[in-house]
């Protein structure tokens, strides 16, 4: 399976002891794990098993590494070599030059770095969201269930855009949905 993708000149983003890379078909059972654990903040409704991890890689993933325009681009967060994260950039829309900005750590370290992780991932998603593939606008779309999350976001310069009242439910609850953007600074632009 290819593991670069098309679409990056620069495939590996560093910051001390951290890696982004193309993410790496030996970290998904611990994607897996992690994605049924916090389901709760996810687009996901049911626990996924080791089959559906296993075809999604196989059938979506390994697809993406050649598209020209993929409409997601994924990388393994990792400390030396111990993946610690997962996200990227997804719902691309080439056209308008946006993506929405998709990040899920460790259990165990979202209860300790939540905030370090999240402002460590962040600035490095958004060198290759602006400066590699030239979009102008990222963006956060979360469920109203994790009130921490936003003031990281604004440290990280994003804004408040939008709050979407009732869009899901969530234990008998209408929970709203927050949108928080980023766009490429004037200077670049």
């Amino acid at each position: 399976m290819k593991t670069t993708y098309t679409c990056l000149d620069k495939q590996i983003y560093k910051d001390k002891e951290f890696y982004l890379v193309p993410i790496r078909n030996e970290d998904r059972y611990k994607i897996m794990q992690w994605r049924n654990e916090q389901m709760f903040h996810l687009r996901q409704d049911k626990a996924l098993t080791t089959l559906d991890q296993d075809a999604y890689f196989e059938n979506t993933i390994s697809k993406l590494f050649g598209q020209k325009q993929p409409k997601q681009i994924l990388f393994s967060l990792l400390k030396e070599e111990k993946c610690i994260g997962y996200g990227g950039l997804v719902h691309i829309d080439w056209k308008q030059r946006t993506a929405e900005v998709s990040f899920l750590m460790d259990t165990e370290l979202e209860k300790v770095k939540f905030k370090k992780l999240w402002l460590l991932y962040l600035d490095m998603i958004e060198k290759v969201a602006f400066d590699e593939l030239d979009l102008v606008k990222i963006y956060v779309y979360a469920f109203d269930l994790r009130p921490h999350l936003y003031p990281i976001l604004t440290l990280s310069g994003f804004i408040f855009e939008e709050r979407i009242k009732n869009k899901i439910q969530y234990k008998n609850n209408c929970i709203d949905v927050v949108i928080h953007s980023k766009y490429i600074s004037d200077e670049t632009y």
